[in-house]
Order: structure tokens, then C-alpha cells, then sequence
């Protein structure tokens, strides 16, 4: 999605470029890439999110598989940074894949 790709933009270039490599793995091992790279978001079990430097990230990419392809619906800080932003940025994610679904 352009504005989950816009929220990475913004992140520190270190983090970014490790959500990019994040992300590459998501390609590469699809469902099958386990914790600590990716989990379940408790509360909102239609989303999972990848764990840049196997969850040492302070930050976030919320996604959903959708078909066969799996969509980053937004960037957040980790939980236990800040859940305030993490909680939004996951209704954020959810409202943007519903929209999605919606097209």
C-alpha cells in the first residue's frame, strides 16, 4: 500500500533498510517465516507483524495475506515503545485492508 510505504519512508534509514530486509524474507519464506521475524498482533487476529532484526526493531509492519500475496497496511512503533501508536497504527492497518477488499 503507498501510505504504509510512505510511513517507511519517514523511519530512520537504519530501520528502514531493516524493514526492507524484513520484508525481503517475507517474500522468500512466505507463511512459513516464523517467530522471531513475524507473529500474531494479540487483539487483532486478522493482522501479523514483521519483527525487523528479528524483533529488535522498535518498529513494526502490520500485514495481512490476502490471496496470495501478503499486504503491509502500515508502519508502527512496537508495542511495548509505544502501544498507544501501536493500537492506532493496527486500526489504521485494518481500516486500509478493508478498503482494499472493498475495490
Amino acid at each position: 500500500m503507498d501510505e504504509a510505504a510512505a510511513e517507511r519512508l519517514v523511519l530512520p534509514a537504519v530501520e528502514g533498510n531493516a524493514l526492507l530486509h524484513a520484508i525481503d524474507k517475507l517474500e522468500a519464506f512466505g507463511p512459513q517465516l516464523g517467530y522471531p521475524h513475524s507473529s500474531a498482533v494479540q487483539g487483532y487476529p486478522a493482522l501479523r507483524e514483521l519483527r525487523p532484526r528479528a524483533g529488535r526493531s522498535p518498529w513494526r509492519a502490520l500485514y495481512q495475506r490476502v490471496g496470495d500475496v501478503f499486504v503491509i497496511a502500515a508502519i508502527g512503533p512496537e508495542a511495548q515503545v509505544d502501544n498507544r501508536r501501536f493500537r492506532k497504527a493496527a486500526r489504521l492497518a485494518l481500516a486500509r485492508l478493508d478498503e482494499l477488499e472493498e475495490d
